[in-house]
């Protein structure tokens, strides 16, 4: 469980009020003391990821928020991270414990509008004078029923944790490779293994990848790119599917076997983690670029520039060689993407392994909605390259 990649788990936030129990609901749904409990308000500043496994769930990460009526200077810091949690949420959980909803129903319509589904939980059942009452009010308010909950006796914990199962089925994210492929295929993945791979590791989307072709029955042959041609030699027939770093689309396709479909990992984790559709609209949008256009290129890592870095020295030298030295360009990295994308006629994003995939969809509504068109480091290479429509996704 502890292996599991926080990208490839289902986000599960829980947000209320200050003192309102939120804590206290993470412990218990995870039978563990996760998080500090407190009766002083405001106890929760930042939000605290807490990796875990839950039956029928699977591996997860809990997120818990800040208060949503913190006040004050720091307040407003607090509330401006929680509202930046909503992003890679992947299920809410809305804690109320009493009837006036106005900051609650606020907060709903916003899980609403970004089609998060939301558990809605009356905490403190044992504190409640008529419970019944209560029941009815948040439920005229809010559209639905609300889960009767006590953390502190254990009272409706099930039927949440039964909820969360049913909505986990709803929201998990697509396969990488197996919908390319049948048990008993061939694939041939091409590896090279240069800065961004130090030596004694594969990098995520290589692992990943790797385990689930294994996890089919597929028969996997791995090789780096100076050894392509010879290992297709070594083959008794050409591979179903070859799987390549997006770095190396021009020299494997031009000497792959005609019958064998070709991707890239980038390309694979574009179509797992975002909208592949939209990235692969948007690339011709390449064409409408000048010198006097400004593109904004985004890296999930965080990790320090490395010579020929994809994203800031070869996908950059690449659009420059096609459309002139006077391009802007601009690198943001990690959790630095700006809200307003007005000032950019293109974003390019990285495949997204080291992010969930509801948060990699939130930065592409966000482009929609400002009419920017956003692609990805796969798609954008095999456009440059002009094999897009070769490449299989």
């Amino acid at each position: 469980m502890n292996n599991t990649p926080r990208s490839n788990r289902l986000h599960i936030a829980i947000y209320g009020k200050r003192n309102s129990g939120k804590s206290s609901l993470l412990n218990a749904l995870t039978g563990q003391q996760a998080a500090l409990v407190s009766g002083i308000p405001g106890s929760t500043t930042d939000p605290v990821y807490q990796s875990m496994e839950l039956h029928g769930v699977g591996p997860c990460v809990f997120i818990d928020t800040a208060g949503f009526d913190d006040e004050g200077e720091l307040g407003a810091l607090r509330m401006d991270k929680t509202l930046k949690t909503v992003d890679k949420t992947d299920v809410a959980i809305l804690v109320c414990t009493d009837t006036e909803l106005v900051v609650e129903l606020h907060w709903l319509k916003i899980f609403q509008e970004k089609n998060i589904p939301v558990i809605i939980v009356l905490n403190k059942a044992d504190l409640l004078n008529q419970p019944q009452e209560a029941v009815e009010r948040v439920r005229c308010a809010c559209g639905k029923s609300p889960f009767v909950v006590s953390a502190v006796s254990g009272e409706g914990i099930d039927c949440v944790l039964q909820e969360l199962v049913r909505l986990a089925a709803d929201v998990m994210q697509p396969t990488i490779v197996s919908h390319l492929v049948a048990e008993g295929d061939l694939v041939l993945l091409v590896m090279p293994q240069d800065i961004q791979a130090p030596k004694g590791r594969l990098i995520l989307p290589q692992v990943q990848t790797l385990r689930e072709l294994l996890d089919g029955h597929c028969s996997v042959m791995c090789c780096t790119t100076n050894q392509f041609a010879s290992t297709l030699r070594l083959l008794v027939k050409p591979p179903r599917l070859i799987v390549t770093d997006s770095q190396v689309f021009h020299d494997v396709y031009s000497q792959k076997p005609a019958e064998s479909l070709l991707t890239s990992f980038s390309v694979l984790f574009a179509r797992q983690k975002g909208d592949i559709g939209y990235y692969v609209e948007s690339a011709s949008a390449i064409e409408r670029l000048t010198e006097q256009s400004h593109v904004l290129i985004a890296e999930a890592c965080t990790h320090a520039p490395l010579s020929e870095d994809i994203g800031r020295v070869k996908i950059p030298r690449l659009l420059r060689k096609r459309i002139g030295e006077g391009l802007r360009i601009d690198m943001v990295s990690g959790a630095d993407f700006p809200d307003d994308l007005s000032a950019f006629d293109f974003v390019i994003h990285c495949g997204g392994c080291m992010f969930n995939r509801r948060h990699v969809l939130s930065r592409i509504e966000s482009a929609k909605r400002q009419h920017v068109p956003m692609s990805n480091y796969g798609i954008v290479i095999a456009w440059l390259n002009g094999i897009l429509d070769k490449v299989v996704y």
